[in-house]
């Protein structure tokens, strides 16, 4: 990633090379640009239209690229006050009104959300050790549409988290410290 280590930029779609700057100093780790360019070659037949749920939105990387390219909606959850403000203003200046915003912690939310997803990124920080904990949740949350993908995110050396039933592997990759994973969702 290039520039300031408090940007990134949208790698595709209709936002193209736009920069977003987030707050230097709220421990955000955006998901890599050569990581995201990857993730979205595998998603070009799914993201179109798909419904996306970022539940650690962060810089909004993954959330915003899927708008950018196509995605029908996108809810951006995000637990800290000041990455959420930041979040909205962001998507007020793309005029990206198919983009939500919720404050709330990531389990919280998935308790409470009552809605299906296609697309569901999943990158909380690698130190929480909470992938399989939401993995399993999200799995029986009933929230998971039909075919859904999860992409998923760690540190490489931690390996993949034991996956809940229904959750099957699709695409894996590793790029230095982080491993990556699309997960195909076949459960009912």
């Amino acid at each position: 990633m290039s520039g300031p280590r408090n940007e990134v930029r949208i790698i595709g779609g209709r936002w193209r090379g736009r920069r977003l700057r987030f707050p230097a100093d709220a421990g955000i780790r955006p998901t890599p640009d050569r990581v995201r360019e990857t993730l979205f070659n595998w998603l070009q037949g799914v993201i179109d239209g798909a419904r996306c749920l970022d539940l650690f939105a962060g810089s909004g990387a993954l959330g915003i690229e899927a708008l950018s390219r196509g995605a029908d909606s996108a809810v951006l959850v995000e637990r800290d006050a000041r990455v959420a403000a930041y979040l909205r203003d962001t998507l007020k200046a793309l005029d990206a009104p198919a983009g939500e915003v919720r404050q709330a912690d990531a389990a919280v939310f998935l308790r409470g959300a009552g809605r299906r997803f296609d697309l569901v990124f999943l990158d909380p920080p690698f130190a929480d050790q909470a992938l399989a904990p939401l993995l399993a949740q999200l799995a029986a949350s009933g929230q998971l549409a039909p075919q859904a993908r999860v992409y998923i995110e760690h540190a490489a050396r931690d390996g993949m988290p034991q996956l809940p039933p229904g959750l099957v592997p699709w695409r894996s990759k590793r790029a230095g410290e982080v491993g990556y994973h699309l997960l195909a969702w076949e459960g009912g």
